[in-house]
């Protein structure tokens, strides 16, 4: 089974979904991550056939299903905060898509509780929606869902409206369900963590546009554009040019303040990016010739909870994330000289070999 989405575009009021192209492998797990407002629910929407799109096509497994209507399709919709029948116990609302399908009583029975075994809510058969917990009504949506066997399934935002603690759970759960169903997942999201400790593929949404599509590990080591690099956290972002290559480093200049990195530069002048959390401070200055270091005095800092941002002023103003205890130990008050670190291999060159 492969999900293709061929050059799809949509406009809605003063929205529109520009020229989307993606593939959603068999038993993929694909995550479409974004920010709020770059058309991930509307893609989905459409993908679902709510929405008719003005251009391109949707295809299933080579078979276009453009003009089919949405019970057709063959895919499941979860969308956000998706509620349970309150009239209905556990195993009622898992039986319901069946008895839609006008599937005899006996063979309800058998497939619900394979279903309910398989997600681990047996225990629960009788229990009413209004006593379960977010995680728990959340187990049974995707077990109402499943027990259909769709091929695909589009999830909008699934884990938004859970605590910390339970969405964790949830993450490990919906990755079980993927390998153990072999369900292709397309899930949509606006966070990272969710999106890069779930996903075997991650396209990046913004303003309607796919703007790059691969692994986690090529996203988060190669953000295809400045706006790409910081919505993933890439916060230290500069124009540089080069100065020389040599032995597999490129020492470039960002306003006069020498960096290396590791490749060579496409041309001579480039965007690179380090993120907050590849940035060291000491008092002291580190020691090694794949570090970068600098001398430098605190400007700012902003406390994060378990974590501090420190802005360090070395020339640039550099933002590092260090933890609350550390912060502390190095008494980091503005205007404090210090040394800032980073490896070599930490600096990312924007847009190099992306499309």
């Amino acid at each position: 089974m492969t999900l293709k989405i061929d050059h799809v575009s949509k406009k809605l009021g003063n929205f529109s979904l520009r020229d989307v192209s993606l593939e959603v492998a068999e038993g993929e797990y694909f995550v479409l991550l974004g920010p709020t407002g770059a058309g991930k629910t509307v893609l989905l929407e459409v993908i679902m056939g709510f929405n008719h799109p003005d251009s391109g096509k949707i295809l299933l497994n080579e078979r276009d299903i453009t003009n089919v209507q949405v019970d057709k399709r063959g895919m499941a919709y979860v969308p956000q905060n998706c509620p349970l029948f309150p009239h209905m116990n556990v195993s009622e609302n898992v039986e319901f898509g069946l008895k839609m399908r006008r599937m005899t009583s006996a063979e309800r029975s058998k497939t619900v509780k394979k279903m309910l075994d398989a997600m681990g809510l047996w225990e629960m058969t009788k229990v009413m929606p209004s006593t379960l917990s977010g995680g728990e009504r959340q187990k049974v949506v995707l077990a109402r869902v499943l027990v259909t066997e769709p091929t695909v399934v589009l999830l909008d935002e699934p884990l938004t409206s859970i605590d910390t603690e339970t969405s964790r759970s949830l993450r490990k759960e919906l990755k079980r369900i993927n390998h153990e169903f072999k369900v292709a997942f397309l899930h949509v999201t606006h966070d990272q963590i969710e999106a890069f400790s779930l996903a075997d593929k991650v396209g990046i949404m913004m303003d309607g546009k796919i703007v790059q599509n691969g692994t986690p590990e090529d996203i988060l080591s190669k953000p295809a554009s400045e706006p790409v690099a910081r919505f993933l956290g890439y916060e230290n972002v500069l124009y540089v040019k080069l100065v020389k290559y040599k032995s597999g480093i490129s020492e470039v200049s960002a306003d006069g303040v020498s960096i290396k990195l590791k490749g060579k530069l496409e041309s001579d002048a480039a965007t690179i990016a380090i993120h907050p959390e590849d940035v060291s401070v000491t008092t002291e200055a580190p020691v090694s010739e794949e570090t970068n270091s600098f001398e430098g005095k605190v400007r700012d800092y902003t406390n994060l909870g378990p974590i501090v941002e420190v802005v360090v002023d070395i020339g640039l103003k550099f933002k590092a994330f260090i933890d609350k205890r550390s912060f502390i130990e190095l008494n980091l008050i503005e205007g404090k000289n210090v040394h800032i670190a980073f490896r070599t291999d930490s600096v990312k060159i924007v847009g190099a070999g992306n499309g």
